[in-house]
């Protein structure tokens, strides 16, 4: 998910933030005073963030406590994690997110609210936090550095003179009111909230089974009310707010296998995500492609992608906009895990049609392709209506070319996907990729986690670069200990 928004949603959320932002602040205050205990900030900015300070680490780290592995549980739209928040412990599951920073989590048990979100609504997965009923759960100060990154500031005194803080006071450091309520976009979705600090507990790699690690004053964001955004996010882009940063793993990096869609909802497998030195050691196998760097979003992850080839066909050339920024730092292909299909520009992404249909023999299901949101579905023989009869199919293959002559071959499944269960011994299968939107700000294309399923991906932060190894993610999950039997 990234932060970018189109300016038809301006004057909602110019009414959103004043409806909510101030009355969010006073509910929260009700519930719980805040500590009068320093608290260093969390942030997360749609522009550009300072890598963080060494002494805003949170973990101090040792060669006993380097690495992390969370299991990751699949849903139909993405990946969510179990934050482990709070004294006593509340489990959270929000959504693992490379294309933005922030950690926020939906808060307070009747009071939250999810503005436009009728089709989550008694959403089983919409679990809260409630912050008066963690002892160790207060709210982050105006002076912070998180505070003054959230509010996306180089000014140090602005938080606090919006908190109503004195001059002179802020000159003497002896201003102590809670940082001001934010809100963050998402695409057309929004949040507000208020910055909180508690104790996140994390699993250790470690010799020790059930090994946890308590990181004390953890910053994420306390929402009390969404717009289109039900369920939270923990943010891993590179800024100071994202759980790598604060658990100082910025200069290493991380690494995720995404079991394919099959297993959503399935309770008992779940997709290996590992922190920490561990996520990118012993790598040589795999085809690395450097991290493009955009000066205008410089905390997300880009690659640069140089062409596409359909079946054994020529490779396609693509624009440069996919491997080049302008001088605003606008364009490449984002890599984001909360995305779940790949959107490509316009001519290109036609053109590619064109290619696959001229390739594939299956008669068309123009009927499904005008309800949906996909472009190309077509019906495959499904005999006695048993999926897995279907064997393998014969639609063409789809690589990947990345800048350092990097290929990766999608995995049979991350292009075409049944549209539901089969009926008459036939099943549609719709091409999950989609246009991106005619815009001259942001990427020029994502690369989303439907395309990323049964591929390890290694975000390897220290060498800027990212890697890519098709895999077997079960298996992968299976032999790390997170395949129950």
């Amino acid at each position: 998910m990234t932060a970018f928004f189109s300016f038809s949603t301006y004057l909602f959320i110019s009414f959103f933030l004043s409806s909510v932002l101030f009355q969010f602040s006073q509910c929260y205050a009700k519930e719980k005073k805040p500590s009068s205990s320093v608290v260093l900030g969390l942030t997360r900015t749609k522009t550009s963030l300072s890598i963080p300070k060494s002494s805003y680490n949170l973990v101090k780290k040792t060669s006993e406590t380097l690495d992390i592995r969370e299991p990751l549980r699949e849903v139909t739209d993405g990946y969510l994690i179990s934050l482990n928040v709070g004294t006593p412990p509340q489990i959270i599951q929000v959504y693992m997110d490379t294309g933005s920073d922030l950690t926020w989590v939906p808060c307070g048990n009747l009071s939250f609210d999810c503005i436009d979100c009728d089709d989550y609504k008694n959403h089983k997965l919409m679990s809260n936090f409630s912050p008066s009923s963690s002892s160790s759960a207060y709210r982050d100060f105006c002076a912070s550095p998180s505070c003054i990154n959230i509010h996306s500031s180089d000014n140090p005194f602005d938080q606090c003179t919006i908190a109503g803080c004195s001059l002179n006071s802020q000159l003497k450091g002896t201003c102590s009111r809670p940082c001001p309520s934010f809100a963050y976009t998402y695409g057309e979705g929004i949040v507000s909230g208020t910055l909180t600090r508690d104790t996140l507990r994390v699993h250790g790699i470690s010799t020790s089974p059930n090994s946890i690690r308590e990181v004390p004053k953890f910053v994420f964001g306390c929402v009390g009310t969404t717009y289109r955004e039900p369920i939270g996010i923990v943010g891993f882009g590179k800024g100071p707010l994202s759980l790598p940063a604060q658990l100082g793993f910025l200069q290493k990096g991380f690494s995720h296998c995404f079991l394919p869609f099959k297993f959503a909802n399935d309770p008992n497998i779940s997709s290996p995500l590992v922190v920490g030195d561990q996520a990118i050691s012993s790598k040589e196998n795999f085809q690395f492609t450097p991290m493009l760097k955009s000066l205008m979003y410089p905390n997300f992850y880009y690659i640069g992608l140089e062409g596409i080839t359909v079946g054994n066909g020529a490779i396609t050339k693509v624009p440069l906009t996919l491997r080049e920024f302008d001088s605003l730092g606008n364009g490449g292909m984002l890599i984001d895990s909360g995305t779940t299909y790949t959107h490509l520009p316009e001519p290109f992404y036609s053109n590619l049609l064109t290619t696959l249909r001229s390739s594939i023999n299956y008669p068309r299901a123009e009927e499904i392709e005008a309800r949906t949101v996909f472009d190309l579905c077509y019906r495959l023989p499904c005999p006695n209506n048993n999926i897995n009869s279907l064997g393998t199919d014969d639609f063409p293959s789809i690589t990947f070319h990345f800048l350092n002559n990097v290929s990766l071959v999608l995995p049979n499944g991350n292009n075409f996907y049944a549209m539901g269960a089969p009926r008459n011994s036939t099943v549609v299968k719709c091409l999950l990729f989609q246009s991106m939107e005619d815009s001259e700000k942001g990427p020029a294309g994502i690369f989303g986690n439907f395309q990323q399923q049964n591929v390890e991906v290694v975000y390897d932060l220290e060498k800027e670069r990212i890697g890519f190894q098709t895999t077997d993610c079960a298996s992968a999950a299976a032999s790390q200990g997170l395949h129950k039997t």
